[in-house]
């Protein structure tokens, strides 16, 4: 006999509106006090004062919990390595997601653009993960996720590396069908960007891959003597990402003519500058600067690069992103706040709606405010003064809730 097939339950909150109360509430320019925040369906449907829920409502007490936007992470390469652990074992990607976006919802991340790089030369890894193959059906699970069961919004980000201009048509198939939500060109020649401190990249490329001196000399010389792309290339594919209202940045950007360039090309965003002084060049262009939140945990740069804390408190940086450790966004916000008295919304607005402006999503979420997508977060202080996630609401669907025990 055939079996008629499961009835998938229906959300509550298609039901009925949740009514989110107790909690203090970040908006973008305060913290307020004594007011609900209720949803309907997928949006944020009012912000009123406290008051008996009406018939029909789902009361959720946020009592000791701060109530923040969903955070945007504009730059993480975590799918890789949830998807690689070790060099030569690539796992089912379908699995790779999946497990990421469950650890990802847990720091906080509702909106997460991965970050893939698209190579011709890696100095550094010879992992699977970023051979052309693996990328292409990353990009290709990251768009199926869309259509099957999941926890946060996932878009890509195409980390497009000069050094490979046979892949810059597949690229821009990739933008036209919706499937790159985000482009940077990269250039990791050793001698500029990153890399600009030769000695640095020399100590670095030896840690990763246990070279001798001569085995790090032509590995530079290699990198260099690539075909790159030139600046009509670049305008060109800019061309077809602003067509399609995908933003585009520029990365390492290590002096005012990099930015300027960028500029001319009509990138919007300078991921990662490296001085303070061109961090401030970039703002003064009107150019969105994204800077790693780990560098807040650790104090500094690992390459001896700017200080994100510095450039934060300087009006250098406006956007943070996880870079390789999600776990950063969240603590490095409060670590601002609580450390250098950054105001708590302005130290939120760097990882929820400073990021959404940036990659051009901030009409439909990054804050709370109503009609706005409900991709909300209860943040609880422990004791130490660590902040931690206790319930996560996505799209207005509740995704997470832990408890911690005394």
């Amino acid at each position: 006999m055939n079996q008629e097939p499961e009835a998938r339950p229906t959300p509550m909150n298609e039901y009925r509106p949740i009514r989110l109360t107790g909690a203090r509430i970040v908006t973008p320019s305060d913290v307020i006090e004594d007011h609900d925040v209720v949803l309907h369906g997928d949006l944020i449907a009012s912000i009123e004062p406290i008051r008996a829920a009406p018939s029909g409502e789902r009361v959720i007490d946020l009592h000791d919990t701060i109530l923040i936007p969903g955070m945007i992470d504009v730059h993480a390469d975590y799918i890789e390595h949830m998807a690689a652990p070790r060099p030569t074992s690539l796992l089912d990607l379908r699995i790779a997601l999946r497990e990421a976006e469950r650890e990802l919802i847990s720091h906080g991340i509702t909106t997460m653009f991965h970050s893939l790089a698209l190579y011709g030369f890696d100095a550094f890894a010879s992992s699977i993960v970023r051979q052309p193959e693996t990328t292409r059906a990353l990009i290709e699970t990251i768009h199926a996720s869309h259509d099957f069961e999941h926890l946060i919004h996932h878009r890509c980000h195409a980390r497009f590396e000069i050094d490979n201009p046979d892949r810059i048509e597949e690229v821009a198939t990739y933008i036209r069908d919706g499937r790159v939500h985000l482009l940077s060109f990269m250039d990791h020649t050793p001698g500029q960007g990153q890399y600009r401190d030769l000695e640095v990249f020399r100590s670095t490329v030896k840690a990763y891959k246990g070279l001798d001196d001569e085995g790090v000399e032509r590995l530079i010389a290699m990198s260099r003597e690539r075909d790159k792309l030139d600046a009509t290339m670049m305008q060109l594919l800019t061309d077809v990402a602003h067509a399609h209202g995908v933003a585009v940045a520029s990365h390492d950007d290590d002096s005012e003519a990099r930015v300027d360039f960028g500029r001319s090309l009509g990138t919007t965003i300078s991921e990662f500058p490296i001085t303070l002084d061109v961090a401030h060049y970039a703002r003064s262009q009107g150019m969105h600067t994204v800077g790693g939140a780990p560098n807040v945990l650790l104090g500094g740069s690992h390459s001896g690069n700017l200080s994100v804390t510095e450039a934060v408190l300087d009006g250098a940086i406006d956007v943070l992103c996880s870079d390789y450790y999600p776990p950063a966004m969240l603590l490095a916000v409060f670590r601002l706040h609580r450390e250098h008295a950054v105001h708590l919304p302005a130290a939120i607005r760097l990882v929820t709606l400073d990021a959404a402006r940036a990659v051009r999503i901030d009409h439909e979420t990054g804050s709370i405010e109503e009609g706005k997508r409900a991709d909300l977060l209860a943040v609880r202080l422990l004791r130490d003064g660590m902040p931690a996630v206790m319930r996560a609401w996505v799209s207005g669907t509740p995704v997470f809730r832990t408890e911690y025990r005394a």
